[in-house]
């Protein structure tokens, strides 16, 4: 129940009651208008964060002047079927138990320094409300713009290969260029492989089970899960798939800022790079006047590790590194000067 300045210990307390008497009496008179205002404030709490599970519908309670513990909350929301929505089922979209070959792990030795030099693929799951269906995607590490995907009821090589294919044609990239990939049948099958070697471009797979190798895919794909699919209800394949076309072509490419971009889209980075002027050297060799924007996890580990080395510098000058700092070498040879004189 919702109480005021005193606590009900207080007022029984200061009525001399003891607090078993004052329920009892308060169920006979007011049980019904209680329990219909708590019910009421509890369903108000949960359709408006229904995320929420019953603790912290209990902690919000209590910041509103209720007097109720956990376990009431969670029995009321049991009966009215208010507990929060649970996650969803994982979907496994990788099938890496086949027989093709498997290629090595070519990305994390890159530096990238321009477009089409390493792409990245990577499927997802969306949830209908009477079915799943599947995202391919490829993305261009660089500029981060997504230049191929395809949506499709089916979880077959097909969703991956016209993915592929819309890249291609957009992009047009020279022979050398890395693709990288997991090791799903999807990217490991022999007609994708073939669309991948009569462009030119070399493969690559991540390492088993580890979906850091491919984290500017997996970022996307979480960008796209909070910005664009979680808390939407498409009524059918149609609507999902025009709604998710939308958000990756006019708004993730367009419109949306990265930072490992400076803050500029995909497109606007890339606008940039056409019209940045460039220098030749006397090797031949044609080379832009702005460096390449780092990741920010790059720039970190650089920082990192210069802070450290100076740590270590700083300590070996304090510890002398079995020599005697500048002060006490001074020291030593004005008491050395002294002894003879």
């Amino acid at each position: 129940m919702q109480g005021g300045s005193l606590s009900v210990r207080e007022l029984c307390q200061t009525a001399a009651v003891s607090r078993a008497s004052y329920y009892r009496r308060w169920r006979k008179q007011e049980p019904r208008e209680e329990q219909i205002a708590v019910r009421d404030a509890i369903q108000r709490l949960a359709l408006e964060n229904r995320h929420y599970g019953y603790r912290r519908i209990t902690r919000l309670l209590k910041r509103d002047g209720w007097e109720i513990n956990h376990k009431r909350v969670l029995r009321l929301m049991r009966a009215d079927n208010l507990l929060c929505i649970r996650r969803r089922r994982f979907v496994i979209t990788t099938d890496s138990d086949h027989s093709w070959r498997v290629y090595p792990n070519l990305a994390p030795r890159m530096q990238v320094r321009g477009i089409n030099q390493l792409w990245v693929a990577d499927i997802t799951y969306v949830r209908l409300k009477q079915e799943f269906i599947y995202l391919a995607v490829i993305l261009d590490v660089y500029s981060r713009r997504v230049v191929g995907w395809n949506i499709s009821r089916q979880l077959g090589g097909s969703i991956s290969q016209q993915a592929l294919e819309m890249a291609i044609d957009q992009r047009q990239p020279a022979p050398g260029l890395i693709h990288h990939s997991d090791r799903g049948v999807q990217y490991a099958c022999g007609q994708y492989v073939e669309k991948l070697q009569e462009a030119g471009i070399v493969i690559s797979m991540s390492r088993p089970g580890n979906p850091w190798d491919n984290a500017w895919a997996e970022s996307f794909m979480r960008t796209l899960k909070r910005e664009e699919v979680d808390g939407r209800r498409y009524r059918n394949f149609a609507d999902a798939e025009s709604s998710i076309a939308t958000f990756i072509e006019e708004v993730y490419n367009q419109h949306r800022l990265h930072s490992a971009l400076d803050y500029l889209s995909p497109m606007e980075f890339e606008a940039d790079l056409q019209q940045t002027p460039q220098m030749t050297y006397a090797g031949g060799h044609h080379k832009a006047q702005s460096q390449p924007i780092k990741d920010r996890s790059e720039r970190f580990f650089e920082s990192f590790h210069k802070e450290r080395k100076k740590k270590q510098k700083r300590k070996k000058l304090a510890e002398g590194d079995g020599l005697l700092k500048l002060p006490q070498l001074r020291k030593s040879k004005a008491d050395a000067f002294g002894a003879f004189s």
